[in-house]
């Protein structure tokens, strides 16, 4: 038995020959005429040459099953990583604006990631990296704190709730039942959004799109940066990430193994070469920071900060209040349909879906991701959830648990490492989500545009996941279009029960909370 990971085939047994026959020339095109030429070359691509008795990752893992290799793997690891790795930047940013300590929540934040992507991998051997929700944080600090006037232990004690009510939700097979509730269209359809959606988070986080008061959004002005004077500050950096998308889609073209990543390091290294030679100038107060390491510290700069000051620190004395219960509920309500959002996009786009659209293990997936946010709360951070970003590392050909455990790894070593990993800017990181979003956005190809009332449905789903800022709007809009447009077309029979329910709780959801 051999998996011809070369040739894009998944999930090949060698003796079901004539499967692969047809499939290599679906995906090559090339014109082979019988079984004969296909074996020679088969032998020719080396690919008898993996060794006969299975190396224990492969065993753990289930490497060759999913096509994939343990440098894949871990290559793919890395790429997720560089990109989900802001995080333990932002996070402490945003959480120590309502009084946590800065320090433990960028532990915190670390530790949360490393557990949640280990339970993927053990739970569900997918892909997928974990780690405190953007989207959720931002909720927790400056609509639950700032805006209600809870505190954070309070906000916590919501996230740990929900957890549970997750961990209860997974083991029902609720949620699972949701993910197989919605249609494949629309599934290929948030695919799209979700593409759409990280390809804005990367030309925002860059600037090459920002701001504008009387167009909402427009590009960047180098002109406007040149005449106030900063444009070796604001402009260069617009312009390494241009250097850095084009790079990177030139070396994907020519399918170098790890482009992603190399995107990444070709656009830091772009940086600290403009930064050491005074062609980019960091002033942290507009945004514009430094590309090198900070070891100001010494050797202290290697040491995890204390989390003791935000360590179960959980506050369950408003637990039977109704406002305790509309937090508890716009928590609920986010995380679940982000976590579907990003498993259905990810793994529709990885081809992980099964003829049915049906994820397998999806169980083991959603149980990872609740009890994350369970421990995440006891930690001291906001909701723990799969994260988007994990499409860059699925389109550098992870496949298995073994890229999540990769993940992990990584966000132990940022502990220690942390001045390293911090010293990436957001400049250099928008070239691969970008990129990943052009991969996923392709899905929509999949799409049956000739049925409106299947593809108005889908559109709203595009639209709406990167103009409302939210995987889950993506899904709502999606949910009561379809359901309302096969209603009153006549086609009432093809919808779900289940998705009759999930569209008055949308509904329900947009009135009342």
């Amino acid at each position: 038995m051999s998996f011809l990971y070369d040739f894009g085939v998944e999930n090949f047994f060698i003796e079901n020959l004539s499967y692969f026959y047809q499939s290599v020339i679906e995906y090559d095109s090339w014109t082979i005429y019988n079984k004969k030429e296909l074996l020679v070359v088969i032998k020719e691509r080396g690919m008898f040459s993996m060794e006969q008795n299975s190396t224990f990752l492969d065993r753990l893992f289930h490497l060759r099953e999913n096509g994939t290799t343990v440098k894949t793997e871990i290559m793919a690891g890395i790429t997720t990583f560089m990109t989900m790795a802001y995080i333990l930047v932002v996070n402490p940013n945003i959480m120590s604006s309502v009084g946590m300590d800065k320090g433990a929540v960028l532990t915190a934040t670390a530790l949360a990631g490393c557990l949640g992507t280990l339970l993927m991998a053990v739970f569900a051997n997918y892909p997928f990296g974990l780690a405190p929700g953007m989207g959720l944080n931002a909720f927790f600090a400056f609509t639950v704190v700032a805006q209600m006037g809870y505190t954070w232990q309070m906000a916590l004690a919501a996230v740990f709730v929900e957890g549970v009510i997750f961990i209860v939700l997974s083991l029902t097979n609720v949620r699972e039942a949701i993910f197989n509730s919605i249609p494949m269209n629309l599934k290929r359809a948030v695919a799209a959004g979700i593409g759409l959606f990280v390809a804005f988070i990367g030309l925002n986080s860059a600037q090459i799109i920002v701001a504008n008061p009387a167009t909402k959004v427009s590009l960047f002005s180098f002109k406007g940066a040149i005449l106030s004077g900063h444009f070796a500050t604001t402009g260069v950096p617009v312009i390494l990430a241009i250097i850095g998308i084009v790079f990177t889609g030139i070396i994907m073209v020519k399918k170098v193994k790890g482009n992603v990543l190399w995107g990444i390091l070709f656009t830091w290294c772009l940086g600290i070469i403009a930064e050491l030679t005074g062609i980019y100038k960091p002033d942290p107060t507009m945004g514009a920071f430094s590309t090198l390491p900070d070891f100001s510290r010494g050797l202290a700069s290697f040491v995890p900060v204390d989390i003791s000051p935000i360590f179960l620190q959980l506050d369950f004395s408003q637990l039977m209040s109704l406002n305790f219960l509309v937090v508890l509920l716009a928590f609920l309500f986010v995380d679940i349909f982000d976590t579907l959002g990003t498993l259905v996009g990810v793994s529709s786009k990885a081809n992980m879906l099964d003829s049915e659209g049906k994820l397998p293990r999806i169980k083991g997936a959603l149980m990872a991701d609740a009890v994350a946010t369970t421990a995440g709360a006891c930690l001291g951070v906001s909701t723990t959830t799969s994260y988007v970003e994990s499409a860059s590392g699925v389109s550098e050909g992870g496949r298995t648990g073994l890229t999540a455990m990769t993940i992990a790894v990584l966000f132990i070593i940022a502990l220690f490492l942390s001045p390293i990993f911090m010293a990436i800017p957001a400049f250099a990181t928008a070239p691969a989500l970008v990129i990943v979003g052009f991969l996923m956005f392709s899905s929509v190809s999949g799409i049956n545009f000739t049925d409106p009332v299947e593809a108005i449905p889908a559109y709203m789903a595009i639209l709406a996941i990167p103009f409302a800022y939210s995987i889950a709007e993506g899904i709502s809009f999606g949910i009561i279009s379809y359901t309302v447009l096969h209603l009153f077309t006549g086609r009432y029979k093809s919808i779900s029960l289940l998705m009759y329910v999930l569209t008055l709780l949308f509904i329900g959801k947009y009135i009342f909370i």
